[in-house]
């Protein structure tokens, strides 16, 4: 007698999947003279049993409870797959299918369980005062997925960046992972930037462009003090103009008086000098 499985299932969390498992070279047989037996390959826990024509689970293992099932009504056409409910991170694994009629055989499958994780979301840093020159850093993240995945950096060019980049996964208690991925650029205006997720079991899970217009940006640090600087060498010119002129204007002043005086006192003269008489 020969069994055969696949050498792989692929099952996404919280689905329910099947452990397929067939078996030939058999003679007939009454399903009482059956036993299957499925198990964990590397702990040898127990999964399901089914012999004398009924199910047994005395010996199964608690994190499979109410949850297996084998199909009876098969088990004359020599299939002895499983059902396996409400699949989690905990179920991956290698599994074993133990088939007897007359004689013991068996196969070892193993099971990869994969769950979708959520569309990146690339985020800026809040400060809106980052200038052309700056280093800024570009944030990425998901959530909810398995197993861990790879996060790709993209500029507008479609070049692949890779250095300034730090990734980190963490897992929650369903041992599904976030991803957290930091870009460090050079700040340029009109620049793009993606962020491209990829499951290494479901392929790729999205991405996530940006793109850096440099509309609300602050002027350059030169920029800003050659302004300032011009404004305040304009504002020195208007001081010393106005000081100029209101020397200019005082001066004229002074003048115009003295020239009045003096005019005062010529005329003064003359009238003295008209008064005079002639002497004889």
């Amino acid at each position: 007698m020969e069994v055969h499985v696949p050498e792989m299932v692929v099952a996404l969390q919280g689905s329910d999947t099947v452990l397929n498992c067939t078996f030939s070279g058999f003679a007939p047989f009454s399903p009482a003279d059956i036993s299957i037996f499925w198990q964990l390959t590397d702990t040898k826990r127990s999964v399901h049993g089914h012999w004398a024509g009924r199910d047994q689970l005395v010996d199964q293992a608690e994190g499979f409870a109410n949850r297996t099932a084998l199909f009876p009504g098969r088990l004359g056409a020599g299939d002895a797959s499983l059902l396996l409910r409400r699949v989690g991170v905990a179920d991956e694994g290698g599994y074993t299918c133990f088939v007897r009629v007359q004689n013991y055989s068996s196969a070892a499958l193993l099971l990869q369980v994969a769950a979708a994780y959520s569309n990146p979301a690339v985020t800026l840093p809040p400060d809106s005062n980052l200038r052309p020159g700056d280093q800024m850093d570009l944030t990425c993240v998901s959530y909810g997925g398995y197993p861990e995945a790879t996060v790709l950096w993209q500029d507008g060019g479609g070049h692949n960046l890779t250095d300034n980049v730090t990734s980190s996964l963490v897992a929650n208690e369903d041992g599904l992972f976030s991803v957290h991925s930091v870009l460090s650029i050079i700040l340029v205006p009109n620049s793009t930037y993606t962020c491209r997720l990829t499951n290494p079991v479901l392929g790729d899970q999205g991405q996530m462009s940006v793109t850096i217009t440099g509309q609300n940006m602050a002027f350059p640090a030169v920029a800003l003090w050659v302004t300032v600087g011009l404004a305040v060498c304009l504002l020195g010119l208007l001081v010393a103009l106005a000081a100029v002129c209101r020397r200019k204007i005082r001066e004229s002043c002074e003048e115009a008086r003295r020239e009045a005086e003096e005019f005062k006192e010529l005329e003064e003269e003359e009238s003295k000098t008209a008064m005079t008489p002639l002497k004889s």
